[in-house]
């Protein structure tokens, strides 16, 4: 029977299916329910998480961008006719639709127990809970960046942040003695953290790619492999294009057709890469597969592409359910499971020949609890551990009692995807809406799920359970130990 918590408490962990729940959450309980099997304790993090609430209200513009505008001539006629041609072209997005999807505002270090999240409508925090003594994370911010929407880890790095915000990408890097990254000239951040327990580092803003002054960017996406980033760029909420950007060696250069493209005010700033579009609409949200094969890259008319990263080739598909809300990958990159913006039920695409073939199958993920218990509108945001076998999500409205509620499900992926409903976990605040949430993959024991919701910041809850995985490769290792002693 699914786990719900009594109402006024809160959620500590889940021990193989059972979700432990407390009165208040407190260091104390969280080590006595699993700190012994993790070996630490995460302790929320308070801060301002209004923050992560989209604010669309007019802003002054920053000094950089203030500066870039006086740098720019006014508008000619050449100009004013291009960009009454991307109106034509590219229809007028309302900025509100943006808040629909589920933008990395939480990201976990890949390789440490470190969180980077928004907490602040211009500013990133980073908090390391291996430090010991440090109990306030280091503060991000710059002039330079404003309006962040997305926060991400470099893959396979450990020590680079990508912060998707007004204006373009800012990049962050750990610095320290005899290991100082390369540093943009013209590039100064206001604020630098120091790291603790005197190893003198600090993190430092080693670039900015920027656009014109009018820019944001909506969303990121780090390919697997750290070497090349997707960006959703969006001018003045008009046009979203995805754009890749290869930042191996720090430069920065653009295609010969997007070099000129530039001068008609389309890019003011370069960036290695090569924008891909499909129709017409405005591209909502991408998704890199693991394997870093594929690429989701879904759209506001409910159509959705998958790219095949070789020959850089597309198939597309389409929804009668609405625009695609949410995606995640399996951790094969075999799979991919969407959300739709009208309805309760997921969809599962299906590959059925190795990479870079297109051949897939779409089949529906029915879950009954979403429409029959809770009397929910869709789901509104997704997640999906490292090893297939958790899923959290959040839904829109729903019945007084699961409002707030984020629901896990245990994911079974042979043959096909089968969802099974373990509980609802609930953090302080009665009725307090989660923001935005993602999973930890760094402990063998299961994964760890961060949840940021306007109570009392992020918490953070360890999903213990005997992984299948594990339990198979137990079983081969005991079927091979047993044919060794039968052949002796």
């Amino acid at each position: 029977m699914p786990s719900f918590p009594p109402p006024g408490a809160v959620t500590v962990c889940e021990i193989n299916r059972d979700l432990v729940a407390a009165d208040a959450l407190s260091d104390d309980r969280a080590k006595d329910a699993y700190g012994d099997v993790l070996g630490m304790v995460f302790s929320p993090i308070p801060f301002q998480a209004d923050a992560l609430l989209s604010s669309h209200k007019p802003s002054a513009p920053a000094a950089d961008q203030a500066e870039l505008t006086e740098s720019v001539p006014a508008a000619t006629l050449v100009s004013t006719i291009t960009e009454f041609v991307k109106r034509m072209i590219f229809p007028p997005l309302d900025p509100n639709l943006l808040d629909e999807f589920d933008t990395q505002k939480v990201s976990w270090n890949p390789h440490k127990n470190c969180l980077a999240f928004i907490s602040g409508k211009n500013q990133v925090s980073v908090h390391d809970f291996e430090d010991s003594d440090g109990k306030e994370p280091c503060i991000l911010t710059s002039d330079h960046q404003t309006d962040v929407k997305a926060v991400e880890w470099r893959p396979n790095s450990g020590k680079m942040i990508a912060v998707a915000c007004k204006g373009g990408i800012c990049l962050w890097s750990a610095s320290y003695p005899g290991n100082v990254p390369f540093m943009k000239s013209g590039v100064t951040s206001s604020s630098l953290s120091a790291f603790p327990r005197g190893s003198g580092g600090q993190w430092i803003l080693v670039d900015v790619l920027r656009g014109s002054s009018a820019e944001l960017v909506s969303a990121l996406c780090w390919k697997p492999d750290g070497r090349i980033g997707v960006a959703v760029i969006c001018w003045n909420y008009q046009q979203i294009q995805t754009i890749f950007l290869n930042i191996t060696s720090h430069t920065w250069h653009l295609p010969p057709v997007i070099a000129h493209l530039s001068r008609f005010g389309m890019f003011l700033k370069v960036g290695l890469g090569t924008p891909i579009r499909r129709g017409l609409s405005n591209i909502s949200l991408v998704r890199w597969s693991p394997s870093g094969d594929y690429l989701l890259a879904a759209k506001f008319d409910g159509t959705f592409h998958f790219w095949e990263t070789n020959t850089w080739t597309s198939e597309p598909w389409s929804s009668s359910n609405g625009y695609v809300s949410g995606a995640n990958w399996d951790p094969e990159g075999r799979v991919a499971l969407l959300s739709f913006s009208n309805s309760t039920t997921l969809g599962s695409i299906h590959f059925s020949s190795k990479p870079p073939s297109l051949d897939a199958h779409l089949l529906p993920v029915e879950l009954p609890e979403i429409s029959s218990l809770i009397v929910s509108r869709g789901i509104e945001k997704l997640a999906w551990d490292a090893s297939g076998e958790r899923l959290a999500m959040s839904f829109k409205d729903g019945n007084e009692v699961y409002r707030g509620l984020v629901a896990v499900y245990d994911v079974r992926r042979s043959p096909l995807v089968s969802l099974s409903l373990v509980g609802f976990i609930r953090g302080p605040g009665e009725g307090a809406k989660p923001l935005a949430f993602a999973f930890h993959n760094k402990f063998k024991q299961g994964p760890l799920l961060s949840v940021a919701g306007v109570a009392v910041g992020a918490v953070h809850i360890p999903l213990y359970f005997v992984l299948i995985n594990s339990v198979i490769e137990e079983a081969k290792g005991l079927e091979h130990s047993a044919a060794e002693v039968r052949s002796q």
